[in-house]
């Protein structure tokens, strides 16, 4: 099976979903608990949601297949937590976003298979992610990193109370230009079918805060989105009544921060 598809475009624009991905190997779903094996914290529909977004900005899409608890492309190779001091899961999570285990008893991986996984699953992904940057950056001035996320709306485990429907992050102005940022505030407070929020709970992973080099002309934003917002939770399939207005307003929001 392939690690990840990869849509080439000619827009400054690259749009990652890293963690679209639903796949287990059958000898790692062996040793997790029957629920951990469904992956219920996919970020699902993201490259549906996305996918026309892609297409019509002719836009460049990376989406992985294998599931974050594979492990988990927008973490850190080495784990560092990335909100210290609060509830997270890790590089190759041992805990759902419920708090509950993933594996069974004495099932998770050692120091040793999460090493391997990385070599496996991840650095391919970011090998991938890298150079396309570095192929529109040869094209453009500026190129925008568009991270598209998404989270059931009330995860106690993680937050407290529901989450907005649009989680913007840009490492608290880190990843981007000071005028993306203020674009996608104003944009964001002029709408309002939405609620939302700028470098609340989500500020941005390890591919906002790593790869956005507004210096170097690398721009990157990650939005995290309830999924109540296109789905209906907790199990339910893709909404295109809800989407297609999401999908209106995401598109608004990153030909804002593409114009900024």
């Amino acid at each position: 099976m392939d690690l990840f598809s990869l849509r080439r475009g000619r827009a400054p624009l690259l749009i990652s979903v890293p963690h679209d991905g639903a796949h287990i190997p059958p000898d790692l779903a062996v040793r997790m608990t029957p629920k951990a094996r469904t992956a219920p914290d996919t970020d699902w529909w993201m490259s549906k949601l996305y996918g026309p977004i892609a297409e019509a900005l002719d836009a460049s899409l990376i989406v992985p297949t294998h599931s974050r608890y594979v492990v988990d492309l927008n973490r850190p190779p080495d784990d560092v937590s990335l909100y210290p001091g609060q509830n997270t899961t890790g590089l190759c999570p041992a805990v759902r976003f419920s708090g509950d285990p993933v594996y069974l008893d004495g099932q998770g991986p050692d120091a040793a298979e999460i090493v391997a996984r990385v070599d496996t699953y991840w650095r391919p992904y970011h090998d991938a992610l890298a150079a396309e940057l570095g192929r529109l950056r040869s094209l453009h001035d500026h190129v925008l990193l568009w991270e598209g996320h998404s989270i059931a709306s009330t995860v106690p485990f993680l937050f407290e109370g529901d989450l907005p429907e649009l989680n913007v992050g840009t490492a608290t102005g880190a990843s981007c230009r000071a005028a993306v940022e203020a674009a996608l505030h104003t944009a964001l407070q002029r709408q309002s079918r939405f609620s939302w929020v700028l470098n609340g709970r989500f500020k941005g992973g390890y591919i906002t805060r790593h790869y956005g080099r507004p210096a170097e002309g690398i721009d990157a934003v990650q939005l995290e989105t309830a999924q109540r917002a296109y789905m209906v939770e907790p199990d339910g399939g893709f909404e295109p009544e809800r989407a297609v207005p999401l999908q209106g307003q995401v598109r608004a929001l990153i030909e804002v921060a593409l114009g900024a």
